[in-house]
C-alpha cells in the first residue's frame, strides 16, 4: 500500500477560542451538566466547538506511543510516535481516529513546524488529516464572548454596573427583585487619612423594581442571582475557562485521520529539548590507550520515556523558532471609496455678446478666483492615516559511536549515534548513558607554548597527548578526564573531533621541563632596482625568537613548540615546520635527558620602498649613494647622477644671482628717475641723473644677455641630468 507524507500542507484549523484552556472534566457529572448548558444556549456556530472540546477530551495519548527520540546538540529534539489505529482490517465506515498530542506553550510554535503525519490509509480516503488547535491567546477574547464578562478580573461593582437593564434578585437582607439601572458612588463618612479627614465613598446600586427606583448599598448586599439563566450559565463557563487556564499551562493539537480500517501510523515532530552533553574518559596506563565515552541526556518532560530508541546527533543545523501559533493580523490601508459623488451646484450669469469691456472682463475673473479658493478650503479632501506593517519574525549539533555502547551513521552532514539498546527514562530525570568505547591512537609529548613565552619569564610545556581518530566516528566536543599510571593525571577539553584528524591535548604541567625566548628584530636590503628615473629598494624586516629549553628530568621527551606566526612573513629558519594551524607552526623536537636546547625560529617580512629620483634633494641623494647596503654599481649610478645634479644646481644658482642683480639695477633705475624728476633735465644735478641712467641701460642690457645665456644652460643640465636619469637600467 502506497504511503502519503503530509508535512505542513496540513489541514490547520483552528478551534473556536472558547475552548482555548478547555481540558476534560475531573467530574463526569458535573461535566454532563456543562455541555448540556453550553449545548442550550450557546448559538449554532458553537456546535463545532463542542465537538472539538469533546475530541480533545475523549483522544487518548497513549493510542499512539513514543518510540523514538533524537536529540541534537543544537538545543532541539525529534520525537516519533507510532502505533495502529482503526476498528479492524474489515472496517469500512469506521470514525476517524483521533489522536491528542500535548505540548508545552514554549514547544507548540516548534510542533506546527515541524509536524509530519504519516497515514497509509489517506491514499485511499477523500479526506486528508487534519490538525486542530485553540487559538492563542484568546482567553480574553472568549471571556468578552460571554454575556457576563470576567476578563480583566472585574469585581462585584464592575460586573453590576456592566450588566444595566438584567434582572437581578437581591437579598439585603430581604429579596428584592428589579433590572438594574446602575451602580454609583456616594460619600457616607470620613476618614482620617495622613492627618486630613477624607471622604470615603461607598457603592450603591439602583434597582427598577415593581414598587419603584430601590437604591440600596453594596455592602448591605448578602447576595444576588441573575434571574436569566444564560447569564448565569456563562459565568459558569467564564468560571471554567479561568480555571482551566491556570491549572495548565499546556497546548493540545488534536490529530484526525480520515482514513478507514486498522494500520501502523506514525507522527513525529521537532521541539526544543536540553542539549545532550558528552564527557570522555583517556586510560593512558595500558599497551593501547583506550578511550571511553559518557552521554548525558536529560528528561525534563512531563512524560516517561519507555523502551525507546534513542539517538544522539551532533552537527550545527539551522535552528530556529517562528510565531506560528497565534494569530496574525497584517495591518491594510484605508482608501477611500471609487465613488462617482455628486456634481457641483453652478449658477450661469448673462453673456455679453460679441463685443464686451476688456477691464470688465478681468475683474470678473479675478472675483472667480478667489471664490474658487474659498471653495477649495471648504472643501478640503480627509486624511488617512496607514498603521505600519508588522515586521517579519527573526530568526542553530553533532556524533558518532564505537565499540559496543552505540552504532554511529551519517545523518545528511551530521553524525547520528543510535544506542544498541532501547532506553527507559522516568520523566524529570537524567542518565549518562555509554556512547563510544574504542582503542585510540595517543602519544604523550610535551606543548610549549610560545605565545605564553614571549609574554616573559619562564614557563613549563604542557602534558599532552596527540590523539588520532581511528574510531571510525565523528567525536562531538566534551571535556576529557586522563588516567596514567593507574590513577587521575588531569582533565581536558577537546573540540569537535572529526575523523582520521589528529588533535592535542593537554591535561597539566611539565615542571621538570623550563623554557623562555628572546626576541629581536633587524633590517637589511634585499635588492634595488632603479628603471626610468624610479629606484626600488626592497628590504626584510627579520624577526628571530631564540627558544631555550631545559629537560632537568632522567628521561628522553618528544617536544612540541608552537610558534605564532607573523601575518605576511616568512619561515626562513627553520626553512618548513611539521605542522602548523591558521596562527601557529607546530615544531617537533627530542629532548635529551639533563640537557638544554635552543631553538632559533626566524621569519622575514618585505618592505618595499619606491623613489622618485628626480625629485630627491642633493643631501638625500648623497646619503643613498653612500649607503653601503646598496649595491656597488647602484652607488656608481647614483654618483654620477649627483655630479649632474650639481651642474644643474650651480646653473640655476647662477641664474638666480643675474636675475637678482637685475633686480637691483631696476631698483637703482627707478630711485634715478625720481630724482631726476625733482632736480629737473637743464640742472647740473639733472644732467649727473641722466648719465647715470644712460650708464645703467648699458649695464641692464649687458644683464638680460647673461641672464638668458644662463637659462639655456639651465635647461640644458636640467636635460642632461633628466636623461641620465631615465638611461639608468639596472
Amino acid at each position: 500500500m502506497k504511503i502519503r507524507l503530509f508535512f505542513l500542507s496540513l489541514l490547520f484549523v483552528c478551534a473556536s477560542p472558547l475552548f482555548i484552556y478547555a481540558q476534560p472534566a475531573r467530574d463526569p457529572q458535573s461535566a454532563q451538566t456543562t455541555t448540556q448548558s453550553a449545548s442550550q444556549s450557546a448559538p449554532a456556530q458553537s456546535v463545532s466547538v463542542s465537538a472539538f472540546a469533546q475530541s480533545a477530551a475523549t483522544a487518548q495519548e497513549a493510542d499512539l506511543p513514543l518510540k523514538r527520540i533524537a536529540l541534537l546538540s543544537s538545543g532541539v529534539g525529534y520525537f516519533e510516535h507510532r502505533g495502529n489505529v482503526g476498528a479492524s482490517v474489515d472496517a469500512t465506515a469506521a470514525a476517524p481516529a483521533e489522536i491528542l498530542l500535548r505540548f508545552d506553550a514554549a514547544a507548540v510554535n516548534d510542533a506546527l513546524k515541524s509536524l509530519v503525519v504519516n497515514d497509509p490509509a489517506a491514499a485511499n480516503s477523500d479526506s486528508s488529516p487534519s490538525v486542530r488547535y485553540a487559538v492563542a491567546n484568546s482567553l480574553d477574547r472568549a471571556l468578552r464572548s460571554l454575556k457576563i464578562d470576567l476578563s480583566g478580573a472585574p469585581g462585584i461593582v464592575e460586573i453590576l454596573n456592566n450588566q444595566k437593564g438584567a434582572e437581578l434578585e437581591v437579598y439585603a437582607p430581604n429579596a428584592i427583585r428589579g433590572r438594574i439601572i446602575g451602580v454609583e458612588y456616594r460619600i457616607s463618612g470620613y476618614v482620617q487619612q495622613y492627618g486630613y479627614a477624607q471622604a470615603a465613598p461607598e457603592p450603591w446600586l439602583s434597582l427598577f423594581t415593581a414598587q419603584g427606583i430601590r437604591v440600596i448599598a453594596v455592602k448591605d448586599i448578602a447576595s444576588f442571582v441573575f434571574i436569566d439563566e444564560r447569564i448565569n450559565a456563562d459565568l459558569n463557563r467564564a468560571l471554567d475557562l479561568i480555571l482551566a487556564s491556570r491549572e495548565d499551562d499546556t497546548r493540545n493539537l488534536l490529530v484526525t485521520l480520515a482514513g478507514a480500517g486498522s494500520r501502523e501510523v506514525s507522527l513525529s515532530y521537532v521541539i526544543p529539548t536540553p542539549v545532550w552533553k558528552v564527557s570522555y574518559r583517556l586510560d593512558l596506563s595500558g599497551r593501547e590507550p583506550f578511550l571511553q565515552g559518557w552521554a548525558i541526556v536529560d528528561n525534563d518532560s512531563d512524560t516517561d520515556w519507555e523502551n525507546i530508541e534513542l539517538s544522539l546527533v551532533t552537527g550545527r543545523p539551522v535552528s530556529f523558532i517562528q510565531n506560528l501559533y497565534p494569530p496574525y493580523r497584517v495591518s491594510r490601508p484605508v482608501v477611500p471609496l471609487a465613488i462617482a459623488g455628486i456634481a457641483e451646484s453652478r449658477t450661469y450669469e448673462s453673456g455679453y455678446g460679441a463685443a464686451y469691456d476688456q477691464y470688465a472682463e478681468m475683474e470678473k475673473a479675478m472675483e472667480m478666483a478667489q471664490a474658487d479658493s474659498v471653495m477649495t478650503m471648504r472643501q478640503a479632501a480627509p486624511s488617512y492615516s496607514y498603521a505600519p506593517t508588522p515586521a517579519p519574525a527573526q530568526s542553530t549539533a553533532a556524533v558518532g559511536v564505537a565499540g559496543t555502547a552505540a552504532t554511529g551513521s551519517a545523518a545528511g552532514d551530521q553524525f547520528e549515534f543510535t544506542l544498541k539498546n532501547p532506553v527507559t527514562l522516568e520523566r524529570r530525570q537524567s542518565a549518562m548513558l555509554p556512547l563510544v568505547e574504542a582503542v585510540i591512537e595517543a602519544e604523550k609529548v610535551l606543548v610549549f607554548s610560545g605565545s605564553r613565552a614571549m609574554n616573559g619569564g619562564t614557563i613549563n610545556p604542557g602534558i599532552s597527548a596527540e590523539l588520532t581518530n581511528n574510531t571510525g566516528m565523528k567525536l562531538p566536543a566534551g571535556p576529557i578526564t586522563v588516567y596514567d599510571g593507574g590513577t587521575y593525571s588531569g582533565d581536558a577539553l577537546i573540540e569537535f573531533f572529526p575523523e582520521n584528524e589528529k588533535r592535542l591535548i593537554s591535561y597539566g604541567d611539565d615542571l621538570s621541563v623550563t623554557g623562555s625566548v628572546t626576541t629581536s628584530n633587524s633590517r637589511y636590503v634585499s635588492t634595488v632596482r632603479v628603471l626610468s628615473g624610479v629606484m626600488t629598494i626592497m628590504r626584510r624586516q627579520v624577526y628571530e625568537r631564540v627558544y631555550t629549553i631545559r629537560n632537568a628530568s632522567d628521561e628522553r621527551k618528544k617536544l612540541i613548540l608552537e610558534h605564532p606566526i607573523m601575518s605576511g612573513a616568512e619561515l626562513v629558519e627553520p626553512i618548513s615546520a611539521e605542522d602548523r594551524t591558521a596562527s601557529l607552526y607546530r615544531f617537533t623536537r627530542d629532548l635529551a635527558p639533563k640537557e638544554t636546547h635552543t631553538f632559533t625560529v626566524r621569519e622575514e617580512y618585505p618592505i618595499s620602498e619606491t623613489i622618485t629620483l628626480a625629485n630627491l634633494r642633493a643631501d638625500t641623494f648623497l646619503s643613498y649613494s653612500t649607503n653601503q647596503e646598496i649595491p656597488a654599481e647602484v652607488r656608481a649610478a647614483l654618483t654620477r647622477a649627483i655630479e649632474l645634479r650639481m651642474k644643474n644646481d650651480e646653473a640655476v644658482t647662477a641664474q638666480r644671482d643675474l636675475e637678482s642683480q637685475l633686480t637691483r639695477l631696476i631698483s637703482e633705475q627707478d630711485r634715478i628717475r625720481r630724482n631726476l624728476e625733482a632736480a629737473g633735465n637743464t640742472s647740473p644735478q639733472g644732467q649727473d641723473y641722466l648719465r647715470r641712467l644712460a650708464a645703467l641701460d648699458g649695464e641692464i642690457d649687458d644683464l638680460n644677455s647673461q641672464i638668458s645665456d644662463a637659462v639655456r644652460e639651465v635647461q640644458r643640465s636640467r636635460r642632461e641630468y633628466e636623461d641620465y636619469l631615465a638611461s639608468i637600467r639596472i
